[in-house]
């Protein structure tokens, strides 16, 4: 069988082909993590390794790092793959019984500088993938974002909010890229019985974020170690909530095998200011470093904090790291990144 989506549909279509039967000696349990070498990606490659699965790793490496791939290269259950998932989709993905997709850079300095490549990642990616997951029966966890929310006018923010974004801003790319990935998502769902699984994950942090990376926790804990000046947008008072990556894998690995669709919402419900934040990192790194404030950018929300209520009673599922025992552990790993 092949399948290939009209081409006016999209700039690039997804080439299928016949699908083998489910798990079986010649089609063992096979997930396939697209943005796998990013930094969410990269540790839960190694969960899926460690529970059985064997892994294919799709990423172009624009924002992602085959070093963060470095326990698992070479592992007789692991395949890496270079590629893009806005051009045509490898063969080797053809046989995948479930796809992670993180393929997008999550942070604003990141996609700010790749506006249409962002878009079409979110779009085009999520569609080849959609695509596959209907010939194949595959179920697909789409690792859509808070900032589907915008510059929120409700707090905390529940699944059923429907958001407060502009289309048009700096942000958008990202913003409403993922927006749009949740609809191709349901979309399927409801045309082509499509298995989804939709994630709106909150800010994570911990090992392997890079230093200086555009978000703030690598941010500051860069700048203090360097003992530059700490930069704090605006007056410091708008709000975060930071998940530690390890609470974060363990909710979308229970979602992925739970029997609802979504969305959910991951993250803690613990909300910090930045300066808070701020003075948090300095304790913690014993840096005296000041703190520099600039302007707020365009479109930055003032306040970001999930319900995680839905999720609790879904996945059984609470955060559990306290955020200075995270951030000691970000710290040690990036105090590492910048001695070598």
């Amino acid at each position: 069988m092949q399948l290939q989506p009209s081409p006016a549909a999209a700039p690039h279509a997804a080439h299928l082909f016949d699908m083998p039967s489910r798990h079986s000696a010649t089609n063992p349990p096979l997930a396939v993590v697209t943005g796998g070498a990013g930094f969410i990606g990269s540790h839960l490659c190694e969960r899926l390794i460690e529970s059985g699965w064997h892994v294919t790793v799709l990423d172009d490496l624009s924002t992602g790092h085959t070093a963060n791939l470095q326990r698992l290269l070479g592992h007789p259950r692991f395949v890496f793959l270079h590629g893009d998932v806005t051009q045509r989709l490898p063969l080797a993905l053809a046989t995948a019984h479930r796809f992670y997709n993180l393929a997008c850079p999550a942070s604003p300095a990141q996609y700010q500088q790749r506006p249409v490549q962002t878009t079409l990642t979110s779009l085009v990616g999520t569609w080849q993938l959609l695509a596959l997951a209907q010939a194949s029966g595959a179920r697909v966890l789409q690792a859509s974002t808070s900032e589907v929310y915008g510059d929120p006018r409700e707090h905390p923010q529940r699944e059923n909010y429907r958001g407060h974004v502009n289309p048009i801003g700096p942000r958008a790319c990202y913003d409403e890229g993922k927006r749009c990935a949740e609809t191709l998502c349901f979309a399927f769902h409801r045309q082509h019985a499509v298995p989804i699984r939709i994630a709106r994950v909150f800010n994570t942090y911990g090992p392997r974020l890079r230093p200086g990376d555009g978000r703030v926790v690598s941010n500051f804990i860069a700048q203090a170690l360097r003992g530059e000046p700490l930069t704090v947008y605006g007056n410091g008072q708008q709000t975060r909530s930071f998940c530690y990556v390890d609470d974060t894998l363990e909710a979308l690995t229970r979602l992925m095998e739970s029997d609802v669709e979504g969305p959910l919402n991951i993250g803690n419900p613990e909300e910090h200011s930045v300066l808070d934040l701020a003075e948090r990192v300095l304790r913690l790194t014993g840096s005296r470093s000041r703190l520099e404030h600039r302007p707020l950018p365009a479109d930055d929300p003032h306040r970001r904090c999930p319900d995680i209520g839905r999720t609790s009673r879904h996945l059984h599922w609470r955060p559990r790291v306290a955020l200075d025992d995270g951030l000691r552990e970000t710290i040690r790993f990036i105090r590492h990144e910048l001695a070598h």
